[in-house]
């Protein structure tokens, strides 16, 4: 006789089967259409839909603590250009050979304004390490895209799906276009350490909460803060550089790649680990303040 426990498991594993399933049918029904048409539909989609999902609720609240003074049509329409963006973020994803079309030969051509080619070619033709750190703004996947098109490698922590299935059939897409991708569990740490002995490149994500991080301001509140760039730029002495995409009108974006940083430290000449991650989150507080619908306000940032 199944155990109820078994049998919850092989119920779950069947969801998970199914839903991936289903997700890779409509994303292969998705290629089939323009990439412009797709793009632009979900965005709609996303903007349509996403107020009416309890992630919309954690959006208002943080808006709400992040700017207190600002009108709530302000706030609102704020949010609903991050659904926007999301969505179209996410139909991008589909389409990022085609939507990437930035030419170092011919840099005005495409749709890519991009400042800091001299920093990329500097990066990629050194044989030191380096960090290289974003945020969750505008389509923040076309970086590694970026470094990966021209030569640059690049090993980018990320966070896995739940959906282990789905996410071997995306990551097929991710590493196809991206180079290395370094999944955020247990030996995580110790696999961006061993690129960075090596000499290697390593990108990271900055701006998600961190239940056993640092308690640092980001945006005049208290957030849980992942103290992981700056204590690996410690151990390691190396140079680093922030980056962020823009979104644009008409299909546009700018890029950005700053650097070397010139970061805090201590008494001793060493990376100082707290004032680094609080120096971080306020290059990343900037960068949301200049465009603040095109952030992730739908996480609970600010939870500690």
């Amino acid at each position: 006789m199944v155990s109820r426990r078994a049998l919850k498991a092989r119920t779950l594993r069947a969801a998970d089967w199914l839903f991936a399933k289903t997700v890779v049918a409509l994303v292969r029904l998705v290629r089939l259409l323009p990439a412009r048409w797709a793009i632009d539909f979900g965005g709609w989609a996303s903007r349509t839909v996403g107020p009416l999902l309890p992630a919309d609720r954690t959006g208002r609240d943080n808006l709400a603590a992040a700017y207190p003074d600002m009108p709530e049509a302000e706030r609102r329409r704020i949010l609903n250009g991050v659904w926007d963006n999301l969505g179209r973020t996410a139909t991008e994803f589909l389409f990022l050979d085609e939507v990437f079309d930035f030419d170092f030969e011919n840099p005005t051509a495409g749709h890519f304004d991009v400042q800091g080619i001299e920093q990329f070619i500097e990066i990629r033709d050194s044989e030191t390490p380096c960090i290289v750190f974003t945020a969750h703004l505008a389509n923040w996947e076309l970086l590694p895209v970026c470094a990966a098109t021209f030569g640059l490698d690049v090993s980018v922590l990320f966070r896995p799906l739940n959906n282990a299935r789905l996410a071997r059939e995306l990551d097929v897409v991710r590493g196809g276009v991206m180079g290395g991708l370094v999944p955020s569990q247990p030996g995580a740490v110790a696999a961006l350490d061993g690129i960075l002995a090596k000499g290697g490149h390593v990108g990271i994500l900055v701006d998600q909460r961190f239940g056993r991080g640092l308690t640092l301001p980001f945006f005049g509140q208290p957030a849980k803060t992942n103290p992981l760039l700056a204590k690996l730029a410690r151990r390691h002495d190396c140079n680093v550089y922030a980056a962020r995409t823009v979104r644009k009108p008409e299909g546009r974006f700018y890029m950005e790649l700053n650097g070397p940083l010139d970061l805090p430290r201590d008494a001793e000449g060493a990376v100082d680990v707290e004032a680094t991650t609080a120096f971080v989150n306020d290059v990343v507080e900037g960068w949301v303040r200049e465009h603040p619908e095109q952030w992730l306000w739908l996480h609970r940032r600010w939870r500690l």
